[in-house]
């Protein structure tokens, strides 16, 4: 087991805590293992009835994968072709997998910050899922920040948001707090962090038959404080909905030049910073997922982020914020009209066949 996950079965409820507080708990190769081998334990052992995965921390859940970590081995040569990286991204969406269709079910403590394979962690599933949110929830897929494209499933929940919240969402990156999660439909349940400890003894004491209504019961006095009417999504999902509709991406900038609302000037300041090919990647990604399953969504990702590392706009943006801290990525291309349709079609051409993909047995 990793040294970052700590495990424990009470009350017949398997608690995995994410332990790597300086990191915000970003994902490494060996989380995701220990992870993966603990729920493949637990998922047949009778006296586990469910599994309850949270922090250590109240500043971070998950910020997401080790970004340090794609940026050293990312560089090896030929670049992007190291077999870390490869593990790391096969086995990290084969977990994504084991979650979405795990048997028992399956609460995750959104406290922090929820980012990126955080996000892939606690979004995935949806028969046995419940999804706790906290006032300090800051919950986002920043992925086009750092020259990336919503992964981990991504294309998958977030393309099954209402509307046009999930465009928005994958191509400006934005965080968005527990009201905006509960309206998006990317959490299922309010408890403030003052009655987290009292959470934690209904777990220890509940000899309820299934946990997640008890947890229901438990939240139903705080819904109005994370009510539609505390949501900044809700609030602007007119705009959202209008400008982000389509298939194509400059269309959307377009959009939102035309528009002198607060709203669209400052989405359209976010986009200037995002790199302009991972958002039109993005943009197509949403479009395919929606009528994808979840193991096509994922096998599409995981030949995505091999071309991803292949051209190289993660190194640079990896570079950028974590790196030489410039904040100052050189985004290839360098703006949306020089992005051809041919560039972004290629980062969905298959890189294996079907009989070699990584993730070929999910199903």
């Amino acid at each position: 087991m990793s040294n970052y996950i700590l495990t424990s079965v009470r009350n017949h409820i398997g608690f995995i805590t994410l332990d790597r507080p300086k990191a915000l708990n970003s994902l490494s190769l060996d989380m995701i293992r220990s992870i993966t081998a603990i729920l493949l334990q637990w998922q047949n052992d009778e006296s586990v009835h469910a599994v309850f995965i949270h922090s250590s921390s109240e500043k971070a859940f998950c910020a997401g994968g080790d970004i340090r970590f794609f940026y050293d081995v990312g560089n090896a040569t030929p670049k992007g072709d190291s077999a870390l990286l490869e593990d790391f991204f096969s086995e990290e969406y084969a977990l994504n997998h084991l979650i979405h269709f795990y048997p028992k079910p399956y609460i995750a403590l959104l406290n922090g910050v929820v980012m990126g394979g955080g996000m892939g962690i606690a979004q995935a599933g949806v028969a046995c899922r419940l999804r706790i949110v906290t006032e300090r929830t800051k919950m986002a897929m920043p992925e086009v920040n750092i020259g990336l494209f919503p992964d981990v499933g991504g294309g998958y929940f977030l393309a099954r948001t209402p509307g046009e919240i999930g465009t928005y969402l994958g191509m400006t990156g934005e965080i968005i707090n527990a009201a905006d999660a509960l309206y998006a439909d990317l959490a299922d349940v309010f408890i403030p962090t003052s009655e987290l400890p009292a959470l934690m003894d209904l777990l220890a004491q509940t000899n309820a038959s299934d946990i997640r209504v008890a947890i229901r019961e438990f939240a139903a006095p705080y819904a109005a404080q994370a009510s539609v009417e505390h949501s900044g999504l809700a609030g602007n999902r007119a705009n959202i909905d209008h400008h982000f509709s389509g298939k194509h991406a400059v269309k959307i900038l377009d959009s939102l030049a035309s528009d002198e609302s607060a709203f669209a000037a400052q989405t359209q300041s976010i986009m200037q910073k995002r790199s302009p090919l991972l958002m039109a990647v993005t943009l197509e990604q949403l479009r395919r997922s929606a009528g994808m399953s979840v193991a096509n969504c994922l096998r599409m990702e995981r030949s995505m982020v091999r071309h991803c590392f292949k051209h190289g706009e993660v190194l640079e943006g990896v570079r950028a914020l974590v790196v030489d801290k410039d904040n100052a990525p050189q985004w290839s291309p360098a703006s949306m009209d020089q992005v051809s349709d041919e560039l972004v079609q290629g980062f969905f051409k298959e890189v294996w066949p079907p009989y070699a993909h990584p993730l070929r047995d999910l199903d």
